[in-house]
């Protein structure tokens, strides 16, 4: 098992910076990918910006070019530094990591909340 626990959420200012750290504890050795994902009030899950092991990384569109997600191995954790903040970006942040050895599965943490000021 794994268990992510998420930090750094809070309410910001348009234009402003925060970064989300997630650590992970468990069976660390079981981890392949780790990423950030996102829900909005009312509004369906949606992927954020992912980091493979290989260092492969994705970003949703809307967040390109503002976001960056990062890992430090030997803390265990992943990061997502975000900048220029909309209000669109309010939302639950929620880490994920996925298994190494079983397609599919995958854990999450308890989620962070961001709050961009209209």
């Amino acid at each position: 098992q794994v268990q992510l626990v998420e930090s750094g959420g809070g309410l910001v200012q348009p234009g402003g910076s925060l970064k989300l750290s997630c650590v992970a504890s468990g069976s660390i050795s079981t981890i392949d990918g780790m990423g950030w994902y996102r829900q909005a009030s009312g509004k369906e899950r949606e992927l954020v910006a992912t980091m493979s092991s290989r260092g492969v990384i994705y970003y949703a569109e809307s967040v390109k070019d503002r976001f960056t997600i990062s890992r430090d191995s030997t803390k265990n954790s992943v990061y997502l530094q975000m900048n220029s903040l909309k209000p669109e970006d309010t939302a639950v942040y929620q880490c994920n990591a996925e298994s190494r050895y079983y397609a599919g599965m995958f854990w999450w943490g308890l989620g962070t909340q961001v709050t961009v000021l209209p």
